[in-house]
């Protein structure tokens, strides 16, 4: 027989309960990790914004897209065909026109191609210079250094900004008998004002990436402005050291850099370089989205200084290698409040 108080509602009685029982009201929050301002920030934009960057495409992808876009190439086409045919048997005047209209399109999208593969090009000479300058120093070859100074002037002739730098290059190059001082001339003559003008395009992304993931409380901006102001920047510093990239080209390049960072833990965020940073700034330390701001900013100069190793025509001397806390320092001074003056020495971040 049913138990006919089986399906009757249970009633607990409170009084019954011990007052100091834990329960709901006494239960500690749940910890979130991205509202904590104890919590150390750890520069999350950039971090996924390289592990977006770097991400290659699988085999089956790109045979998706490369079909995908061969078939919309063709039915484009053929309804382009059709469409212009049709006009001409229709109304010879109005076909024609559309078919001057189509040619127009076709130069143009051939233009872009051809600028394109230029861009390719022009990134593979600078790769073939940095290599045959690197064998220049390794080797001590004098003759690898003079072929080396020669390609560099053909790369840099016609640029107005580096006319006087070239002339003085030409002056004093016939006085160095020995690779190393050919090398190191071409670097303090040709390349310093070139450091000068990438690091001064790393030092901008450097403030905006900062500024934005700190000061703009919409969700995935901060992560949007760090792919956008990374891929201008590789792009703008490829450009200043003559290496002027593509769409296709820029892509490549920030590729290229940030596989290398991710590869050798660069975007990692330390407590030596948590502490350096973030030691004196009194609004990164009350709280967690300036602290965000600041070490994603950091993390941006990591990325500026290896995409200026990459794109330059020849590797950094020790002494002329720029180091990240000196852009982070030159770059938000006076962006946020300091606690005071005198910036907590620490060893230099490379």
């Amino acid at each position: 027989m049913a138990d006919p108080t089986r399906n009757s509602p249970v009633l607990i009685e409170l009084d019954d309960i011990p007052g100091d029982a834990p329960g709901p009201a006494t239960a500690p929050p749940v910890p979130d990790p991205l509202m904590d301002d104890r919590a150390p920030p750890t520069g999350r934009a950039m971090q996924t914004a390289a592990v977006l960057a770097s991400r290659r495409p699988s085999r089956l992808a790109r045979w998706f897209w490369a079909l995908l876009s061969a078939l919309i190439g063709v039915a484009v086409s053929t309804a382009a065909w059709n469409t212009v045919t049709g006009l001409v048997a229709a109304n010879p005047f109005l076909g024609w026109a559309v078919a001057g209209l189509l040619g127009l399109f076709l130069l143009v999208a051939a233009a872009i191609i051809t600028r394109e593969v230029s861009a390719f090009a022009r990134l593979s000479r600078m790769d073939r210079l940095h290599t045959e300058a690197e064998a220049a120093a390794a080797l001590g070859d004098l003759a690898r250094a003079r072929g080396f100074g020669d390609r560099l002037v053909t790369l840099y002739q016609g640029r107005a900004d580096l006319t006087w730098h070239l002339q003085r290059f030409e002056d004093r190059r016939a006085e160095q008998f020995d690779a190393p001082a050919l090398l190191d001339l071409a670097e303090r003559t040709l390349l310093s004002p070139l450091d000068a003008a990438a690091l001064r395009e790393v030092e901008a992304a450097t403030r905006q990436v900062a500024t934005v993931t700190a000061l703009v409380p919409l969700a995935l901006a901060d992560l949007a402005a760090a792919l956008t102001s990374n891929i201008r920047m590789i792009r703008r510093i490829a450009e200043i050291y003559g290496g002027r990239s593509g769409t296709l080209g820029s892509l490549r390049l920030t590729r290229a850099v940030m596989t290398h960072l991710v590869a050798t833990g660069a975007v990692a965020v330390s407590d030596d370089m948590v502490g350096s940073i973030l030691g004196g700034n009194l609004l990164a330390r009350l709280s967690r989205r300036f602290g965000e701001g600041i070490v994603n900013g950091a993390l941006t100069a990591r990325v500026g200084v290896a995409a200026m190793e990459v794109c330059r025509p020849m590797p950094f001397a020790e002494a002329t290698r720029p180091r990240v806390t000196g852009i982070i320092r030159r770059s938000l001074t006076g962006l946020f409040d300091r606690e005071d003056k005198t910036p907590t020495p620490a060893p230099d971040e490379a």
